[in-house]
């Protein structure tokens, strides 16, 4: 997959009370590879889209979510230009989330924009309970059903903590024409820790 030079990273809230839908409004993120730019102009369009996204960075401060993607998206874009428009959702509303997907699609129109959402799956469970509760999740994202993944994540009480960002991502990936989701690769950490006691499971999903 190419990756263009401006990357949306959808996060979720880690830090701060809900609700909030926080725009980046600070300058450049660094990393040991060096400084990374911000799409501001997009994030403006963003805000005069919907009136739920503030332009704030208190909710960026001590989140992780979004600076763990930017080390990867400068390998992707060595030696080219890579602008990031960082933002926080945590929106309760299954309506919010997605007025916001249709909020995001507008602002990005006809751009090439790469929409990244920040999430794991589920968390600190056996690795059966975590893999059966995961499957549950994956089926309304790889069918590009926002609400349908929702409502699976609160009816099977899946601890997906970037649902919130991944819905927003489908709705907005949907109303840019997107038709089919590949799931790229899932596992869970005790594939790696030898633990199957507690996992936290993991799912990476292509939408094109």
């Amino acid at each position: 997959m190419v990756v263009p030079e401006v990357v949306v990273v959808l996060c979720p809230n880690h830090t701060v009370p809900p609700p909030i839908v926080s725009a980046w409004s600070g300058g450049p993120w660094r990393t040991p590879l060096g400084a990374v730019a911000v799409a501001a102009d997009l994030l403006e369009r963003l805000r005069a889209a919907s009136p739920l996204v503030v332009a704030e960075a208190r909710a960026h401060r001590d989140e992780h979510a979004v600076e763990l993607h930017l080390p990867l998206l400068q390998r992707l874009r060595a030696g080219r230009p890579l602008r990031v428009a960082p933002v926080v959702v945590a929106a309760p509303r299954t309506e919010d989330l997605l007025a916001l997907g249709d909020a995001l699609a507008d602002a990005i129109g006809g751009d090439d924009v790469l929409v990244v959402a920040s999430s794991d799956m589920n968390h600190h469970e056996p690795a059966d309970v975590t893999r059966r509760k995961d499957e549950r999740a994956l089926r309304p994202l790889l069918a590009l059903d926002p609400a349908g993944l929702l409502a699976a994540c609160e009816a099977e009480r899946v601890s997906m903590c970037g649902v919130r960002p991944t819905a927003v991502a489908l709705q907005a990936a949907r109303r840019l024409g997107a038709t089919r989701a590949e799931l790229a690769r899932y596992g869970h950490s005790g594939e790696v820790s030898g633990d199957d006691r507690r996992v936290v499971g993991y799912a990476g999903v292509v939408v094109r």
